[in-house]
């Protein structure tokens, strides 16, 4: 089994900062790519970005330059940096893994269960 979980989402006022992380656990061979997205009310979920298990990064153009994805492949854990935040980026935030457990062949997806973000005015 195994199991994505976000934390470190919470109220924040325009400009602040928030460091969200996705911890992996369970029967985890390998990760590949961790990626970050959100769903604002309404809407379909974007993205935010992704770190490579090398440590190669792309990002979405509304955040570049305010969140920076890093990873600790030893932790099995991403992070997503977020400063100068701003209203519009109020969403629910979901981690997403590609990954090879100890118990079947192939890679396999998972996602976390979100968590929010809201940035008061």
């Amino acid at each position: 089994q195994v199991q994505l979980v976000e934390s470190g989402g919470g109220l924040v006022q325009a400009g602040g900062s928030l460091r969200l992380s996705c911890a992996a656990s369970g029967s985890i061979f390998t990760i590949g790519t961790m990626t970050w997205y959100r769903q604002f009310p309404g809407k379909q979920r974007e993205l935010v970005g992704a770190v490579t298990s090398g440590g190669s990064t792309n990002y979405a153009d509304s955040v570049k330059g305010r969140f920076t994805i890093s990873r600790d492949n030893a932790k099995n854990t991403a992070y997503l940096q977020m400063n100068s935040l701003k209203p519009e980026d109020t969403a629910v935030y979901y981690c997403h893994a590609v990954l090879r457990t100890t118990e079947r062949n192939g890679w396999l997806s998972y996602w976390g269960q979100g968590t929010q973000v809201t940035v008061s005015s």
